[in-house]
C-alpha cells in the first residue's frame, strides 16, 4: 500500500487496511515507542485503540492534514511518541506497588458476604492487569456512572468499554483457573 492509500483507507474508516497497518505493519513500531515511553507494561491494543481515536478525532483532521513530506511511518513515529508521552502521565500504572482502589472496605454482615470479599479479592489478586481491577471495582462493585470514571482516568468512553470488556475476560480467566486451583 502506497502512503496514499493508507492516509484514505484511514478516512475512509476501512477495517481490512486500519487492521493491517495498526496490528501489523506498525506494531513493531508501537512495541518499541511503548517500551521506551512506558516504564511498565501497557496493553499493545488498548493503547493503539487510543491512538487511532486520536487520530480520528475531528473528522480525522490530523490524518487529512498530513502533506506526504515524509513517509506516513516516519511521521506517525513522531505523533505516536508525543501522544503516548502526553499520556503516560495519565495511565494508571500497572507495575504500581500501591493499588488504585482506595482500601475502604464494607462491612459484611454475614460469613457469606465475607466469604464472597474474600472470593472477589482473591480473583482481583490474580488477575495480571491491575487497571482491570480498578475498572471493575468503579464500574460494576461501585457502580460509577461510565462517562464519570472514562474522565477519571482522562480517556473515552467507549475505550472504557473496550477496557472493561477485556477486563472481564481477564476475570472470567481468573475464575476459571481459580476454579481448577480450589475445586468446585
Amino acid at each position: 500500500m502506497t502512503d496514499q492509500e493508507i492516509i484514505q483507507g484511514l478516512i475512509a474508516r476501512d477495517n481490512r487496511v486500519t487492521k493491517e497497518f495498526f496490528f501489523d505493519k506498525c506494531r513493531p513500531l508501537f512495541c518499541s515507542i511503548m517500551q521506551k515511553v512506558f516504564d511498565y507494561e501497557v496493553e499493545y491494543d488498548e493503547m493503539v485503540n487510543e491512538l487511532y481515536v486520536y487520530l480520528m478525532e475531528n473528522d480525522a483532521v490530523k490524518l487529512r492534514n498530513f502533506e506526504y513530506r515524509s513517509s506516513v511511518y516516519q511521521w506517525l513515529k513522531i505523533l505516536a511518541i508525543r501522544f503516548f508521552i502526553n499520556k503516560r502521565g495519565r495511565l494508571i500504572e500497572d507495575a504500581s506497588q500501591e493499588t488504585p482502589y482506595d482500601g475502604r472496605q464494607q462491612v459484611a454482615d454475614t460469613d457469606k458476604d465475607m466469604t464472597a470479599e474474600g472470593d472477589i479479592e482473591r480473583l482481583f489478586n490474580n488477575m495480571p492487569n491491575k487497571r482491570y481491577v480498578y475498572v471493575i471495582r468503579r464500574l460494576i462493585l461501585e457502580d460509577w456512572e461510565p462517562d464519570k470514571l472514562a474522565k477519571d482516568m482522562s480517556i473515552t468512553t467507549a475505550n472504557l468499554y473496550n477496557i472493561k470488556r477485556r477486563a472481564m475476560a481477564q476475570l472470567t480467566c481468573a475464575a476459571l483457573n481459580d476454579i481448577k486451583e480450589y475445586g468446585k
